[in-house]
């Protein structure tokens, strides 16, 4: 089936065997619930690695089934983030995803050179999101909003292919791929605009493959047609972008934050560059955006 909105990753999810999910420090009511909802949607099998009496607690209270989860025992939260890694490195999940332990030390985890889950000394770790957004035609796929704060050239080439990647996952043949600026115009005193500019090149001469990349492009030309064709801007990308790569965290993360506060807008998130895609949800996300989140991890997992 075609994939249009968020719920449809879910339904194709339920078609496919099913992924296997490790929490770290999974001892919040927030990741259990969010875990047991993916369970019970049967698109992950889970393992909560935390405090097997705090978990119980938890479900109890929820009238969620304990027996449902594996629980592997670790109270320590330093320890919880480390013991989660190796049951992926194990081959016992194929899913990493963050539960009550702070951001940087679940990123420590991850990164640790000799125990974490980086393929190499070069990978880059980045944050991508699919957002569905109601006064937007189809899924919009971007990156980096939470990870990278200037990313240089390389690292935007890395979250150019990052997006392109998901967005095949979620079966877009040819993605198009806008790299943003403040401006549709090739200014080379701003950095966006020739970062963007050698990206697009890049694409052209097959050196990003999968997808057709424009750029730079600013965010209103790169999702409206009319503007596009007010601005007698000639592209293949614009007005009708599948993903967007910001030049930026700042403005990224203000994107982010009015489409789901001002726009209404639901997202699935994940961390991707390291073995598995790893899920690192906010307790400010919705209960509905950390199930998206999990789905979405489950479809780009191999």
């Amino acid at each position: 089936m075609d994939i249009k909105k968020l719920d449809d990753v879910l339904t194709v999810l339920k078609t496919r065997e099913k992924k296997r999910l490790v929490a770290a420090y999974a001892n919040d009511d927030h990741t259990i619930e969010a875990v047991y909802n993916a369970i019970q949607e049967g698109i992950v099998e889970g393992t909560l690695v935390g405090d097997e009496a705090t978990i119980k607690e938890v479900c109890a209270r929820h009238n969620f089934d304990v027996s449902k989860f594996r629980i592997v025992q670790e109270a320590d939260e330093n320890k919880a983030g480390a013991v989660a890694v190796s049951l992926i490195n194990k081959g016992e999940g194929d899913i990493l995803m963050k539960g009550l332990l702070s951001t940087d030390k679940y990123m420590r985890a991850i990164l640790n050179k000799e125990t974490g889950l980086m393929p190499g000394p070069k990978a880059v770790l980045s944050h991508v999101t699919v957002f569905e957004i109601p006064s937007y035609h189809k899924l919009l796929v971007a990156g980096d909003v939470a990870i990278i704060p200037a990313p240089d050239l390389n690292q935007k080439i890395a979250i150019c292919n990052y997006v392109i990647k998901v967005a095949k996952s979620l079966q877009i043949e040819t993605p198009k791929v806008a790299m943003l600026a403040a401006t549709e115009q090739m200014l080379p005193g701003m950095q966006a605009c020739v970062d963007a500019a050698i990206i697009s090149k890049m694409a052209e001469r097959g050196q990003i493959k999968g997808a057709l990349v424009d750029g730079p492009l600013a965010l209103d030309v790169s999702i409206n047609k009319e503007c596009a064709q007010t601005k007698k801007l000639t592209s293949a990308v614009a007005g009708d972008a599948d993903c967007i790569v910001f030049p930026n965290i700042e403005s990224g993360n203000v994107f982010y934050k009015s489409i789901t506060k001002f726009g209404g807008g639901n997202l699935g998130a994940m961390v991707m560059g390291a073995k598995v895609p790893c899920v690192l949800t906010s307790r400010g996300d919705s209960a509905k955006s950390k199930m998206y989140s999990i789905a979405l991890a489950a479809l780009a997992a191999k």
